[in-house]
């Protein structure tokens, strides 16, 4: 940018070098959006995560490291915020613990 160029000593700067904010964020965030073909008005950063914890959740991802991935000191945040996200990892336990224990499902009548 020449002249325009404000040196901030920051890792993530505007055009112009000065710090970012939440309306800049979402701007870049469309346009990378856009140019990837998606809608951009119906994506946001915090959708991205969602998909983030929900794709690591269906493979399989053991919580604890989901957690630590998206940046939780502990589980308890990343169980209460991603629940719908975690019902895959959670429905796979709880059917293992019916395995386990001889358990039945509800309606069934083997």
């Amino acid at each position: 940018m020449g002249e325009r160029w404000v040196d901030n000593d920051l890792v993530f700067a505007t055009r112009y070098g000065t710090e970012l904010d939440a309306a800049n964020v979402r701007r870049a965030f469309r346009s990378v959006a856009a140019a990837a073909g998606l809608e951009a008005s119906e994506w946001t950063p915090r959708e991205l995560r969602h998909s983030f914890v929900s794709l690591l959740s269906s493979s399989g991802v053991p919580i604890e490291d989901i957690a630590h991935l998206v940046g939780h000191a502990s589980t308890n945040v990343t169980e209460k915020v991603y629940r719908k996200e975690l019902r895959p990892v959670l429905t796979r336990g709880a059917t293992a613990m019916d395995a386990l224990f001889g358990g039945r499902r509800a309606g069934r009548s083997d």
